[in-house]
């Protein structure tokens, strides 16, 4: 088991997921985030099915980062209720790992 996790995050254009990438990346909170544009997203919310485009970011961090990362997405994002969803990476690339490791801050 490593300690790399992927957070996906689901935001409302990919302009909205770009900056949060960029604020989460810009305070060391991850060492990535892709923008995956064009998503359509079929949820519930409060009791009416809406079928809305979406943007996904996935967030490569370390698992010690997880709960800041997420409070700062909590903060940072439009919706009420933001998908902020954690996978933990039992495997991988070793360097890969180690370029998550070191373009993370200190553990908050």
């Amino acid at each position: 088991m490593t300690d790399a996790i992927l957070v996906m995050v689901t935001a409302p254009t990919a302009d909205k997921a770009a900056e949060l990438a960029r604020a989460l990346v810009e305070e060391g909170l991850a060492a990535c985030g892709n923008v995956v544009p064009g998503l359509r997203s079929i949820y519930r919310w409060e009791g009416k099915v809406h079928d809305e485009p979406e943007a996904l970011l996935i967030l490569k961090t370390r698992a010690s980062h997880f709960e800041a990362l997420r409070e700062r997405v909590v903060r940072l994002h439009p919706y009420q209720c933001p998908e902020v969803l954690r996978l933990d990476v039992p495997e991988g690339h070793a360097p890969y790992l180690q370029w998550i490791r070191d373009n993370v801050r200190p553990t908050p």
